[in-house]
């Protein structure tokens, strides 16, 4: 008869038992890691540990470089993330060669739009980089006028849009002065989140879209977790929910292994 799995839900728990941890038990709940522990749910992975959420959706949470790596492909063209100089003068290369002018640098790390910044030219970012001042690695990428950002918040079946607006700020963040209204996704949007979140194995997942005055929607980041303020759910119906589809997928994860 299969054993049955252990079942992590914290982080006391996670650290008093992880030698010990064996494959096919459960971490249940994101695991709380300080920077530079990112190590952690590799190692958890390569033991065939399961994290719920996944944890190649908690590292890609944690990183906007990751993110740009595993979802490229949806985001505004030419985003590419910087790891050295080496690479910074690829892009100055590649960038002043299309022509490119204007340019937003995203720091990793940071949240909130407190780690974003426009520069006038690639050759801006290089001169702050050389000098020190951009700490390596970041994601750079085109910056596109009058781009609407939304906010997508998905919930299992729950789906919850909204735009958010700043005249006076290129961050359109709440946080940076930012305001909210609702808004209805095209299906090409939902398909769009939809099949980012299958890829990178998402089982709830916060997504900014950007969308130029073409209507083309682009991902501007992916997350596990974000900020509420402007949605219409409450936070406690937002916890309800959370925990629900964690709780759904250990058991499932349970059920696979009897």
């Amino acid at each position: 008869m299969t054993a049955v799995p252990r079942i992590i839900t914290n982080n006391h728990s996670l650290l008093t038992h992880y030698q010990d941890l064996k494959k096919g038990d459960i971490v249940l709940g994101r695991v709380r890691l300080r920077p530079m522990e990112e190590h952690v749910l590799l190692d958890l992975s390569r033991r065939g540990i399961i994290g719920i959420p996944s944890f190649i959706s908690q590292l890609c949470s944690r990183s906007k470089t990751m993110q740009t790596r595993l979802c490229g492909w949806a985001m505004i063209p030419d985003t590419t993330v910087i790891y050295t100089i080496h690479d910074l003068l690829t892009a100055v290369n590649h960038y002043t060669g299309k022509g490119m002018g204007d340019v937003v640098v995203k720091l990793e790390g940071h949240n909130a739009g407190l780690g974003i910044f426009r520069y006038r030219t690639i050759e801006d970012v290089y001169t702050q980089s050389a000098l020190g001042h951009l700490p390596y690695p970041f994601v750079v990428q085109p910056f596109i006028e009058n781009c609407r950002d939304l906010r997508v918040i998905v919930l299992d079946d729950y789906w919850e849009a909204y735009e958010r607006y700043n005249c006076d700020n290129f961050r359109k963040n709440l946080h940076c002065g930012g305001t909210a209204r609702p808004v209805k996704l095209t299906e090409e949007q939902r398909e769009l989140c939809s099949r980012i979140i299958d890829m990178n194995d998402f089982c709830y997942a916060h997504l900014d879209l950007l969308v130029t005055e073409e209507e083309k929607s682009y991902l501007g980041e992916i997350n596990l977790r974000g900020g509420l303020r402007g949605a219409t759910i409450t936070p406690e119906e937002y916890r309800k929910k959370i925990k629900s589809i964690e709780q759904n997928c250990c058991e499932k994860a349970v059920a696979n292994q009897q």
